[in-house]
C-alpha cells in the first residue's frame, strides 16, 4: 500500500476512488468500470505531474525522508555483487547505523559503505535511524584505510538526519570521529565517489561526502541542519520549517549551483519511492560515469582533485 505524503493527499483521494472501482469490479464481474477507472487514472497521473513539476524545499525534504524510499540495502543488494559486509570499529562495537565492505560494482573491485536507516519498525529501531555513532565512522575510517592501502575506489551511499546527539555517543568522542572520517576522505589516495540518496544532515553526511565526485538524487537534500532544527534555533518556533527550508538552499538544484555537488541524478516521476528500479538504475550509471572520469589519475592527483574541490566551494552564487 502507497504510503502518501501530505501534499499528495489530493492524488491519494483520486488513486483511491479508481481502486474502489476496480474492487468493485472484482466483487461483481458484470460492472464495467474501465473507462471510469482509466479516466481517473489519467486524472491522477496529470496531478503527479503537476505536483512534483516544482517541489518546494519543504516538499523536497519530505520525499527526501519518505519511508518506502529506497535505502543503502536496497542500493548495495541492487547495484554490487560479491558484497562481504565488514563489521565493528576494532575498538568498541560495531554501529548498524552504518553498513559496509568488500564488493564488484560492474565487476570492479571497490570498497562501498552507507547510512541505513531500516525499513521497518524493528530495523530502524536497530540502525538506530540511520545516526551513526562514533564507532559507526571508526568502522568507515578502517574500510578507508584498507581501500586505499588495496587501491579500491570508495563508493558512499549517504542518507542521514545527523549523526546521533546522545550522552554515550559525545562521552566516545562522537565530534573527533566525525573528523577523522572527514579527514581520511581528505587524504585516501583512491577515487572516492559519494551518492547523497535521501537526507544529507550535518556533519554526520559530510563525514561520508568529502569526495571527489558527490551527487545528489533529484529529490535529496543535504544541509548543515534539518529545517526543523533550523527554525528552532532561529525563530524558537519548529513550525517555520518551510522558511528554513528555503533560507538553507539545501536542495540537489541549489547546491548544484553553488558547486557543492557534481551532479544531479534524476528520478522517476514521484520520487524514487514509486520506482525504485529505476531510480537504482539511474544511481548505477551515474556511479560508473564519475569512476570513469577518475579513472587513470594517481593518488597525488586524486587528493589534489579532491582539495580543490572543497577549496573553490563558495566561489559560485545564486545570483542570476
Amino acid at each position: 500500500m502507497t504510503q502518501y505524503l501530505e501534499f499528495e493527499k489530493p492524488l491519494a483521494e483520486i488513486e483511491g476512488k479508481a481502486e474502489e472501482l476496480r474492487a468493485l469490479a472484482r466483487a461483481n464481474e458484470e460492472m464495467n468500470v474501465a473507462d471510469e477507472a482509466a479516466a481517473l487514472d489519467a486524472k491522477a497521473a496529470q496531478l503527479l505531474k503537476d505536483l512534483y513539476k516544482e517541489l518546494t524545499p519543504w516538499r523536497k525534504c519530505q520525499v527526501a525522508r519518505h519511508p518506502e524510499r529506497p535505502h543503502c540495502q536496497d542500493y548495495i543488494k541492487a547495484l554490487f555483487t560479491e558484497y562481504t559486509p565488514l563489521a565493528g570499529d576494532r575498538n568498541f562495537a560495531d554501529d548498524l547505523a552504518v553498513m559496509g565492505g568488500l564488493a564488484r560494482f560492474n565487476d570492479q573491485p571497490v570498497v562501498v559503505i552507507g547510512h541505513e536507516k531500516g525499513s521497518d519498525t524493528k530495523s530502524r529501531i536497530e540502525r538506530n535511524f540511520g545516526m551513526a555513532r562514533p564507532e559507526g565512522y571508526r568502522k568507515a575510517i578502517r574500510l578507508m584505510e584498507m581501500a586505499s592501502r588495496f587501491k579500491l575506489p570508495v563508493i558512499t551511499l549517504v542518507d542521514t538526519a545527523g549523526a546521533y546527539p546522545g550522552k554515550g555517543a559525545e562521552e566516545r568522542g562522537q565530534s573527533e570521529a566525525i573528523a577523522r572520517s572527514t579527514e581520511m576522505c581528505l587524504k585516501i589516495g583512491v577515487p572516492l565517489i559519494s551518492v547523497i540518496i535521501g537526507e544529507g544532515g550535518s556533519g554526520g553526511a559530510v563525514a561520508f561526502a568529502s569526495a571527489n565526485r558527490v551527487a545528489m538524487l533529484e529529490h535529496s537534500v543535504y544541509s548543515v541542519i534539518s529545517p526543523e532544527g533550523c527554525a528552532s534555533i532561529l525563530w524558537k518556533d519548529a513550525e517555520k520549517m518551510r522558511e528554513a527550508a528555503e533560507a538553507l538552499r539545501l536542495t540537489a538544484q541549489d547546491l548544484h549551483k553553488l558547486g557543492v555537488n557534481d551532479r544531479i541524478i534524476p528520478e522517476p516521476l514521484g520520487g524514487a519511492h514509486r520506482d525504485a528500479k529505476a531510480a537504482m538504475a539511474s544511481v548505477s550509471g551515474a556511479i560508473q560515469e564519475m569512476l570513469d572520469e577518475l579513472s587513470g589519475k594517481d593518488a597525488a592527483e586524486l587528493i589534489n582533485d579532491r582539495r580543490q574541490k572543497f577549496l573553490d566551494i563558495g566561489s559560485k552564487g545564486l545570483a542570476a
